[in-house]
């Protein structure tokens, strides 16, 4: 089972994200969406940092790598990248964060640094999802988990 997704039948669930450049690519062309000079530094970037960034923050490490890009095609091309399931976009309260794995995983957010960590196996226990489903009269398909943390001092 990925992790976070529950086995279903007929749901509508997305396909399983991209879980590397690679296989973002091969989505892109699959779905039918041009491999632009532009998506690809985007995409480039995200898999090469590893990194929850903002369109800003994309913009700038790509123009300050020599890269020719605008703000819109920045913009433009992560909301289709995300539309479509390539990449992951974060709605937060001071903007969106996009990061390089569209599968269904968890986070944890230090909340002393601000960044943001993948977790691709964190599995709640079926009979927690079962309890879940119970109280709420509801079908869950999936779960995302995200963790608080704060920043560990290193052992004297």
């Amino acid at each position: 089972m990925d992790e976070g997704r529950l086995k279903t039948k007929g749901t509508g669930i997305p396909t399983r994200g991209a879980r590397s450049l690679g296989e973002a690519l091969a989505q892109c062309q699959r779905l039918g969406m041009r491999l632009s000079r532009q998506r690809r530094f985007i995409l480039e970037l995200l898999w090469e940092t590893g990194e929850h960034l903002s369109a800003k923050e994309i913009y700038d490490r790509l123009r300050q790598g020599g890269k020719d890009i605008g703000h819109t095609s920045v913009y433009q091309n992560l909301d289709a990248l995300a539309a479509n399931g390539i990449v992951e976009r974060l709605d937060r309260a001071d903007g969106c964060l996009y990061g390089s794995i569209s599968d269904w995983h968890s986070h944890v957010r230090c909340e002393d640094t601000g960044r943001i960590f993948d977790v691709l196996d964190a599995v709640l226990p079926p009979d927690l999802v079962a309890r879940v489903e119970a109280q709420t009269h509801t079908q869950i398909y999936g779960y995302r988990i995200e963790f608080l943390a704060t920043e560990k001092l290193p052992e004297q």
